[in-house]
């Protein structure tokens, strides 16, 4: 019992932070019907910007220099290749985000070469232990953190002027123009909050019990991909959602891997994307999704 109640609140962990991962992902085909395959490079941005600065001006600043740096990563991404082809077919600029995060993640791999960067973090190894149940602080700080972000951000986009713009661009983007909402301005912003999300996910992927900042931690992005595309690309509460789900499947099917031996090695990283057919089966959309529907 004591190793479920574990797994369960690291995956729960996990999966907040592919939440926000998710919600990148989320803003953005919200904002463009853009899919964002550059959303990979934009988390390495913010952990680099982080991990080379923390030693020279502290934590705190670093990690808000590093967001500062991912979000003008992705407005800059936005800025310079996804408006330059407004109005062209989605499918190719998706397949230009994907050329985007070939480039940037080819700069960064070769920045930090072999190297592994630490955040220098307040939490260190510390650990909370409950009963016989042991948990890193870095665990509840990131779910602590992902809550706050995620509430904020949903609390912004129902009441807030740009959550107003924002919900109209994603609903009807012709209607929203004509009434005076500016599109790139939207787009702008959504790319830029992407990539702020982006670096704080980096934060937490590279903290304790993880050694720190390496070329492989964009593959997380990787892995929030399904968290998105189960809770469903146009939802916001399903970017939460599919977050705790990926999280959670991805925990149990490691921490089990003994007993699931007969199923083959490497289930952990399997998992997920074999959760995400089964919804797509009975959900094409997504659990929150919205069906489209064509009149013939």
């Amino acid at each position: 019992m004591t190793t479920f109640v574990e797994l369960l609140i690291g995956g729960l962990s996990t999966g907040s932070v592919y939440a926000l991962i998710a919600l990148g992902f989320v803003v953005i085909f919200k904002a463009t019907e853009v899919v964002n395959f550059a959303h990979a490079s934009l988390l390495l941005a913010g952990g680099y910007v982080a991990a080379r600065l923390s030693g020279h001006i502290g934590f705190w600043p670093a990690l808000a220099a590093g967001i500062a740096g991912a979000a003008t990563v992705g407005a800059l991404v936005e800025f310079l290749v996804i408006r330059r082809y407004r109005g062209g077919e989605h499918s190719v600029l998706a397949i230009a985000t994907i050329g985007v995060d070939i480039v940037l993640l080819t700069e960064f791999t070769r920045l930090i070469g072999t190297d592994v960067l630490t955040l220098g973090d307040p939490w260190g190894d510390a650990v909370l232990t409950f009963g016989s149940v042991t948990v890193p602080q870095t665990r509840i700080a990131a779910l602590a953190a992902a809550a706050l972000l995620i509430t904020a951000f949903l609390l912004a986009f129902r009441y807030t002027s740009w959550g107003v713009a924002m919900r109209a661009a994603a609903e009807n983007r012709e209607a929203a123009a004509l009434m005076g909402v500016r599109l790139g301005r939207v787009s702008l912003s959504a790319w830029a909050v992407a990539g702020a999300l982006a670096a704080v996910a980096a934060l937490f992927l590279t903290v304790f019990p993880t050694p720190g900042l390496e070329r492989s931690t964009s593959f997380a992005a990787f892995k929030a991909f399904p968290a998105a595309i189960i809770g469903g690309l146009d939802s916001t509460a399903g970017a939460l959602a599919g977050g705790l789900i990926v999280g959670v499947t991805e925990a149990m099917a490691t921490g089990y891997q003994a007993e699931l031996s007969f199923l083959g090695r490497g289930l952990g990283d399997v998992a997920p994307y074999l959760v995400m057919l089964l919804v797509l089966l009975a959900r094409p959309a997504g659990l929150f999704g919205t069906r489209e529907l064509t009149r013939v």
